[in-house]
């Protein structure tokens, strides 16, 4: 196995300046390949780019979304809940805070800001959500086939997300 490469941000970089970090930092061997997927993903995840984001993924994957117990391993379902993901939380913003690599897997320390707006009778609360956690990816022929991502359920808000794509059993 390879060193692993590490590249880190200051918290005033966005994803578009962290691209020109990592070309820098990290050379383009077949090594590389999983942080650049990973990068590209995450920006396009940021960015709203939802197709773009989903096109990174192979035609076998799997997507476990660990805090919310949630796995999905077709692309109409993950292109649904990233869709649900932006609608509740529109105004979302990922910034990584550091990236590694080793072999076939990137791993990406992140943090997610956003606001969830709660109705409440005839008025809406709107709660400041920031949201550290940690996507790891294992690439395989230049697509992603396992992303995973962990972070704390109970602070991230996002439970009315996972509703969305949980079955119900009523007993």
């Amino acid at each position: 196995m390879s060193p692993a490469n590490v590249v880190s941000s200051s918290k005033s970089n966005t994803v578009h300046d962290l691209r020109a970090v990592i070309k820098s930092r990290v050379d383009t061997s077949e090594t590389t390949a999983a942080l650049e997927i990973l990068q590209s993903a995450l920006a396009a995840l940021g960015e709203g780019r939802i197709s773009d984001l989903v096109e990174q993924f192979d035609e076998r994957f799997t997507f476990h979304d660990h805090a919310l117990a949630l796995e999905f391993a077709d692309k109409p379902r993950l292109t649904d809940f990233f869709k649900k993901s932006r609608e509740l939380f529109p105004d979302a913003s990922l910034e990584i805070v550091s990236l590694f690599e080793s072999g076939d897997h990137a791993i990406a320390e992140w943090e997610l800001t956003a606001t969830q707006t709660v109705p409440y009778g005839a008025r809406s609360y709107r709660f400041r959500i920031t949201l550290p956690g940690t996507t790891i990816v294992r690439v395989e022929n230049g697509k992603i086939v396992d992303w995973s991502d962990y972070y704390d359920q109970g602070s991230s808000r996002r439970i009315s997300l996972a509703a969305f794509f949980t079955d119900w059993i009523e007993y």
